[in-house]
């Protein structure tokens, strides 16, 4: 396998849409404008879901029309509907995701239906993508452990993952949305959905509630994955997930994969200037 580790970086859309009070839009944009510099492929930048359900997402066209655009990095929005993906596309967004989960009671508390009936409503953004050429990318919430359900069966994830790269996602980021998942776990989660879906068509994305998510890294490296989501200065949680915490931060990813001997590409001066920004948005001082 290469020695290139991307990360995913999420914090400006799962990292933000965590905090209780919508943060302001020059904030937002000084962020992804400081992660543009950064080196990253791919910034999770905005999301296109109703602000009723989630009001901290509500300034994402505007701010899709103020960031400093990097050539060469990919912007991508959550679109769960067809309103959504044309709002995405009017705000000039280069790919955007899908998003299911792998447990029924994570499904109805998140999207209020069942996962069958999830991947239903994908299937319409799935093809209005496909015709305008748009990647589409997939998440998976709740891989090993639900905060309703409890363990999740491995063989549970593979089948939503497998469904989701039959709408034509063209890569599957699987999350352990709670922060729960011990290295055992997301092991044997993984050989159930590589038997599935390909490792180079997965991504990690890994919450640090109980501190494993290096761990879990670890483990996916292994089994051959070498994409991570990561939320810079680790934001996030999950609005649905009683008691989940932050997503992995993206500077102890990079940290603790260059140190393994792989590449990132990416400047880590200007990450630790973004994830001190993140800090103090997340610390209500912006």
């Amino acid at each position: 396998m290469s020695d290139r580790v991307e990360i995913f970086e999420v914090g400006p859309r799962d990292g933000l849409q965590n905090e209780p009070e919508p943060i302001p839009v020059e904030a937002k944009v000084a962020l992804v404008d400081l992660l543009s510099r950064a080196g990253f492929r791919r910034i999770e930048a905005a999301s296109f879901v109703s602000p009723k359900w989630v009001p901290q997402m509500a300034s994402s066209g505007e701010v899709m029309a103020r960031i400093a655009r990097a050539p060469g990095v990919s912007y991508a929005a959550l679109t769960p509907n067809l309103k959504g993906f044309e709002a995405a596309m009017a705000a000039g967004v280069d790919e955007v995701a899908i998003f299911a989960s792998a447990s029924e009671g994570f499904s109805r508390a998140n999207l209020n239906c069942s996962i069958a009936e999830s991947l239903e409503r994908f299937a319409p953004v799935a093809e209005a993508a496909r015709a305008r050429d748009v990647p589409v990318r997939g998440y998976v919430s709740c891989v090993v452990e639900c905060p309703f359900d409890g363990a999740v069966p491995p063989e549970q994830t593979a089948h939503v993952a497998a469904a989701l790269r039959a709408l034509g996602v063209y890569e599957v980021s699987l999350g352990d949305t709670i922060g729960q998942g011990t290295p055992e776990a997301v092991d044997a989660m993984l050989a159930s959905v590589l038997d599935e879906v390909p490792a180079n068509a997965l991504a990690g994305h890994f919450h640090d509630t109980s501190g494993r998510a290096l761990e879990n890294v670890d483990v996916a490296l292994a089994r051959g994955l070498r994409v991570f989501d990561a939320a810079v200065g680790g934001l996030g949680g999950c609005p649905y997930a009683p008691g989940a915490r932050g997503n992995v931060a993206t500077e102890k990813v990079a940290a603790h994969v260059e140190a393994l001997g792989h590449d990132t590409g990416l400047d880590r001066a200007v990450l630790s200037e973004a994830a001190a920004l993140a800090r103090t948005m997340r610390e209500g001082r912006q």
